[in-house]
């Protein structure tokens, strides 16, 4: 068998484990795509003499791929929370792909993932994620073994959220978790039973315009989100139980829900590119 064919071969067995690490690192499915052909690109071009483990190999260049990109998104400060969600490779079945691709990932976990530095996003992905060793995570971070652990350890408490829940935020937690969920099926009833008869909600992306506007009274907000929140997902926002909006891992939203006695009686509804920059959120 030529080489070229042979390294082709080894490479398409690669090629969807390589696409899931570049997704997790990036949150994109198109730029995951162009990391793995950019890794196919140099091993094409230099061969694989000398390389004992071609897997870890191929993982080790997608990986400095992926955490060039990173530090080039950075650099033109071109974060998807300023866009929206990026323009999906062409056609309903890429489209499909990215969506299971989000959904297997988990939308909170991407968009937490996003508020990490790169180099801590690359390391925790290769670590927890991959059960990569810290010695082969080092040089791709370009530090050492122990401040590659560190780099993964920041990451980690600010995906698993840092502290337990207490019992007044997980009573407030069931009660997001069912409006979620009642908002997500349809649920009108369901919407009615969590909300505070005068709730109130506002907004700055309701009219548009950047205008905050207002939505008073539980029937009209129940009306509003019946049916609204397919990706919405619970999360901590700032410390405090709320909920972020992620089609596809990208936030454009995210929801500070107040909740009194058991039922919501405000939500402020934040779209405001700057106010998502700021904004840290947390898995619960």
């Amino acid at each position: 068998m030529p080489p070229e064919n042979f390294l082709a071969e080894r490479f398409e067995a690669d090629r969807a484990r390589l696409r899931g690490v570049a997704y997790r690192m990036l949150g994109s499915l198109p730029e995951a795509e162009d990391a793995v052909q950019e890794a196919w690109l140099r091993l094409s071009r230099n061969g694989a003499d000398g390389v004992d483990n071609l897997s870890a190999w191929l993982t080790t260049v997608t990986s400095r791929v992926c955490l060039d990109m990173l530090r080039g998104r950075k650099a033109r400060r071109e974060d998807a929370l300023d866009g929206g969600p990026e323009p999906s490779v062409s056609g309903e079945d890429a489209i499909e792909r990215e969506t299971i691709l989000a959904d297997s990932v988990g939308l909170a976990l991407l968009v937490v993932l996003r508020a990490l530095s790169p180099a801590e996003r690359i390391a925790f992905v290769l670590h927890d994620l991959f059960d990569l060793p810290f010695e082969e995570i080092a040089p791709i971070v370009e530090r050492t073994p122990e401040a590659a652990r560190q780099l993964a350890s920041r990451a980690r408490r600010r995906v698993r959220g840092g502290e337990a829940l207490d019992a007044t935020q997980t009573a407030q937690k069931s009660v997001v978790d069912a409006f979620l969920l009642a908002s997500r099926t349809g649920d009108l009833a369901g919407l009615m039973a969590v909300l505070a008869p005068d709730v109130v909600v506002r907004s700055d992306v309701l009219g548009g315009g950047g205008q905050v506007r207002e939505l008073r009274g539980a029937e009209k907000v129940a009306n509003f989100y019946n049916g609204l929140a397919q990706t919405a997902r619970t999360a901590l926002i700032d410390g405090a139980i709320g909920a972020v909006v992620a089609p596809l891992g990208q936030m454009n939203r995210v929801l500070d829900i107040r909740v009194e006695n058991g039922r919501i009686v405000e939500i402020f509804v934040a779209g405001d590119p700057e106010r998502l920059e700021r904004v840290e959120v947390s898995l619960v």
